[in-house]
């Protein structure tokens, strides 16, 4: 598996700094890329000396994107594995009072960009005959709550979208992954939040969530399976979190 090149989006925190980490670990060349320089260089530092290629990217804009992959040095230009990490949740108000902003930008990160991505990406690993597209998906994509509105429908996208990626290319070796982490401590419910630290940590209050670590082992697990082996989806939870009765609101019988 040495030397096979990762292109990681949302290296700067959480999952994809996590998966950096774990792929330097097995001797892979890495192209990290994010929105926070001071972070990718120190992610950088942190990766050494394991090959690595770091470039300031906004994924919700195309030409960016573009020339990103236009200007890779030869030697990390045939990537091998897409991880399309960087997504986000922003606010939980219902939809009827949602910040169209909000929206907007988890539709034009969460969806637009990795589209954008997968499309510019496949076809140099399709004219090389290998390559593997992992998304990070969610549980939010299957299992709706309250304030989860577009945030869920953009995972249920990721889901949707992974599934037709793997019958377009049924008649290749590629392969695609689609997981779908539960409760996971990480920046996510910070971002949520708009910085709001007390609230981020109630979230997380009383139970021992989902780790960084724990996703990037899976994403490892998932792209080191033999060729012929295709690891369709994942779902993980952690023990503490599980699937709830669908709830019926009740009107009072009373007066």
């Amino acid at each position: 598996m040495s030397q096979q090149t990762i292109l990681i989006t949302g290296a700067t925190a959480g999952f994809g700094w996590a998966c950096a980490e774990r792929f330097a670990k097995e001797g892979w060349k890495l192209i990290i890329a994010g929105r926070r320089q001071e972070r990718l260089d120190n992610l950088a530092k942190q990766l050494a000396p394991a090959p690595t290629h770091s470039v300031v990217l906004d994924v919700r804009d195309a030409a960016s994107i573009k020339a990103m992959l236009a200007a890779l040095p030869e030697e990390f230009a045939a990537i091998d594995v897409l991880l399309n990490n960087a997504g986000l949740a922003l606010g939980m108000a219902g939809a009827q009072n949602a910040s169209l902003d909000d929206w907007n930008t988890m539709i034009d990160t969460n969806i637009r960009g990795l589209c954008t991505l997968t499309r510019l990406v496949l076809p140099g690993m399709i004219a090389r005959n290998k390559g593997h597209i992992v998304n990070l998906g969610s549980i939010a994509g299957t299992f709706p709550y309250p304030g989860g509105n577009v945030y869920g429908a953009s995972k249920a996208f990721v889901k949707q979208f992974s599934r037709n990626l793997q019958a377009d290319l049924v008649h290749t070796p590629l392969r695609v992954t689609n997981i779908e982490p539960g409760l996971a401590e990480s920046e996510f419910s910070i971002v949520r939040f708009h910085g709001d630290t007390s609230k981020a940590d109630a979230v997380y209050q009383g139970t021992e969530p989902l780790h960084p670590a724990d996703i990037a082992e899976i994403v490892y697990w998932v792209c080191s399976a033999p060729p012929h082996v295709n690891i369709c989806s994942v779902e993980v939870m952690p023990t503490c979190q599980s699937c709830g009765p669908l709830f019926v609101h009740r009107q009072s019988t009373k007066g």
